[in-house]
């Protein structure tokens, strides 16, 4: 009965030093992972962007006006920036008026070369 219960003590011992010992790590694992800051999106904004992505590519890709295969988009923070190609200046200037258009747009950043 002795020797269980010096067993039972030794576990007990070594359950609460490694319970001890992985509790901070994983507080900060579950603290950083949802919350954001200047330099990274929440959870809950890298949701929006991703669906305020979607909403602009639909947009480009249903304007009958101008083809934007070219065209990159990418939203950090409700801030939708434009990259790629396009054929005319009237192109580039054309699909950041239908970026600024969409829902979930807060800034826009039109970084489209115009192919010479």
């Amino acid at each position: 009965m002795k020797k269980l219960q010096t067993i039972n003590r030794s576990l007990s011992l070594a359950l609460s030093i490694v319970c001890v010992g992985v509790m901070p790590v994983g507080v900060s694992l579950l603290a950083s992972g949802c919350a954001g800051d200047r330099y990274h999106e929440s959870t809950g904004e890298s949701i929006d962007d991703s669906a305020t992505t979607g909403r602009v590519k639909k947009a480009l890709h249903d304007d009958t006006q101008y083809k934007f295969e070219d065209v990159k988009v990418t939203t950090f923070k409700g801030t939708v920036q434009l990259s790629g190609f396009a054929d005319s200046r009237d192109a580039k200037n054309r699909a950041a008026d239908i970026a600024k258009t969409v829902e979930g747009v807060k800034d826009l950043k039109n970084n489209i070369t115009v192919k010479q």
